[in-house]
């Protein structure tokens, strides 16, 4: 293949220098026609230049340009049919694992490339990724502008974000929605993806802008498609479904792979992520990062957009409020999953334990969960309520659920883990008062539960 630093020889050589072709062609190796070319090609050129005919600047890239070669015409010589075939097998098959979420499964080039030579076929790597990629550059699609009218499309996605929240690292998820006429963004932040995160998002979007779009679209996320049916057409998830039913909202899906299908989400995600947190990024709680996220988004969305009739996404939303849907009473957004309780009086929550009364040992509760919290209940009554724990295997026990069976054995109190747990300043009472004496402490947490900690803390000074 001839280099630009060739053409350049041939053409001093040649055309400055008087050396003939032949003398060029033994002193390169270079064949005489293409020698002949390039100098026959410079003359024309050059002297054109010199008599002021045509474009003077496309006649000087002409003569400076790197020597081109036209393969249009020449026959693949390895990538066969055949082989072509093979290839357009394993792209096809990465589709279906898209369609069936296993997106992460697929097979890369590198992989396909390993595959044919498995097979016995002999191709060059680069020449299986060239083919892939203008087998992929031919589906490139155009794209047409949308135009959306009051109260008709928002918008929802995850995101995440990397915090320092009381001195650790975590990464935490952000749901983030948005509406498509005039961009005003909501987010907040969740410990996790699950389904009644999902849903607490939506019900809090809801609330705050004090409507629902009529339809809401998604990607191909686990908590909204339950299942693939066919290559365009999912199945919602029961929960989706009943969201929808009670907001009177509808549902809509991203085809695979195609983000831009729900892009001023996409964007945003991108967009309060760097525009939020790259200011501020440790806090104490994450109810802080909320608060603090929550003022920043007042700001962003107060702002005149400069691309859309400068007018800011606070100014568009309310031009949208008579057009949504009336908001009716928040949505229960509970996970709910009913559990044995086993003889530790606990019950077992994504491998975390929580207390319940030990009259229930053996019997089955309804557990409802939600973002942070967690109610369970007993043939429809209120038996316990805990804050729900993120770590992993904890035990999260009430003293009070245990009252029955300390009453039989006193002497477990001292080394329990619902001792180790109970309130600071009732572990001092107890340490000051009633080591010896563990069943009255048992006494004093029954009276404690019916009239509260800050009224037998008046009474104990009153005695001392």
């Amino acid at each position: 293949m001839i280099s630009l630093m060739d053409k350049q020889k041939i053409i001093i050589d040649g055309f400055l220098g008087g050396k003939s072709q032949w003398a060029i062609h033994r002193e390169t190796g270079i064949d005489r026609k293409t020698i002949r070319k390039y100098i026959r090609e410079y003359e024309e050129k050059r002297a054109m230049l010199l008599e002021g005919e045509g474009d003077k600047l496309i006649l000087t890239e002409e003569i400076v340009e790197p020597p081109k070669y036209d393969a249009s015409n020449r026959n693949k010589v390895k990538l066969t049919n055949e082989i072509m075939d093979k290839i357009d097998f394993y792209l096809e098959e990465n589709e279906k694992k898209i369609q069936e979420g296993k997106s992460k499964q697929q097979k890369k080039r590198i992989d396909i490339h390993e595959c044919l030579e498995e097979e016995g076929y002999d191709i060059s790597y680069s020449t299986v990724c060239n083919y892939i990629k203008n087998k992929l550059n031919k589906k490139k699609e155009a794209y047409i502008r949308q135009e959306y009218d009051p109260g008709d499309v928002s918008e929802f996605d995850w995101g995440h974000v990397k915090l320092e929240i009381g001195g650790k690292s975590k990464v935490i998820q952000m749901a983030v929605m948005t509406t498509a006429r005039g961009n005003y963004r909501f987010a907040y932040l969740y410990q996790n993806q699950k389904m009644e995160s999902f849903l607490d998002s939506h019900v809090r979007f809801f609330n705050h802008v004090g409507g629902v779009h009529k339809e809401i679209v998604y990607d191909n996320m686990k908590v909204a498609v339950a299942r693939f049916v066919s290559k365009t057409e999912k199945e919602p998830t029961e929960d989706l479904l009943k969201l929808s039913m009670y907001y009177g909202f509808k549902y809509r899906f991203c085809n695979a792979r195609r983000g831009n299908e729900k892009g001023h989400v996409e964007r945003s995600v991108e967009y309060v992520r760097r525009k939020v947190f790259s200011k501020k990024d440790s806090f104490e709680t994450l109810e802080e990062a909320n608060k603090y996220l929550e003022e920043e988004l007042k700001k962003l969305n107060s702002k005149p957009q400069k691309h859309n009739e400068n007018k800011s996404a606070k100014e568009f939303l309310e031009e949208e409020l008579p057009h949504l849907i009336k908001l009716v009473p928040s949505y229960d957004i509970s996970r709910v999953i009913e559990l044995r309780v086993n003889k530790y009086s606990v019950i077992n929550i994504e491998e975390n334990k929580y207390s319940v009364p030990d009259s229930l040992v053996g019997k089955f509760v309804t557990a409802k969960i939600y973002p942070n919290n967690i109610l369970v209940y007993h043939e429809n009554e209120l038996v316990a309520e805990h804050v729900r724990s993120f770590g992993a295997n904890t035990w999260n026990i009430k003293i009070e659920h245990y009252l029955n069976t300390l009453k039989k054995k006193p002497g477990a109190i001292h080394r329990s883990t619902a001792m180790r747990q109970i309130n600071s300043k009732l572990q001092d009472i107890y340490t000051k008062y009633y080591t010896e004496n563990p069943r009255d402490f048992i006494d004093l947490i029954e009276l404690i539960s019916k009239e509260g900690l800050e009224k037998i803390e008046e009474s104990i000074k009153e005695l001392e």
